[in-house]
């Protein structure tokens, strides 16, 4: 089953500095997902100036439970830089 997480940092003052600094973490586990097969594309969603306020994600896992475990120590989540996230059912289209 595939999933698209949509999820949006803080909006403290201290929010940017928090995801530089887990990011190199966040990065490592995606990558591990990656090669896994679990992680299908992603990056960061953008403000006006260019400025990361969020990330975008779609994952393939065999069910929300599997998903929801591999999220437990994402450390986007575990050093509180997202604050906002949906998690929503995915297909991605087959255009060939």
């Amino acid at each position: 089953m595939q999933f698209l997480l949509t999820a949006y940092d803080g909006k403290d003052p201290g929010s940017p500095e928090r995801r530089m600094r887990v990011r190199e973490g966040h990065l490592k586990k995606i990558s591990g997902l990656k090669k896994t097969g679990e992680f299908l594309f992603g990056g960061a969603i953008l403000d006006a100036e260019g400025k990361m306020i969020g990330s975008m994600i779609v994952y393939d896992f065999p069910d929300r439970e599997s998903l929801d475990e591999k999220l437990k120590d994402e450390p986007y989540i575990t050093e509180g830089v997202w604050k906002r996230i949906d998690i929503q059912l995915f297909r991605l289209a087959k255009i060939e």
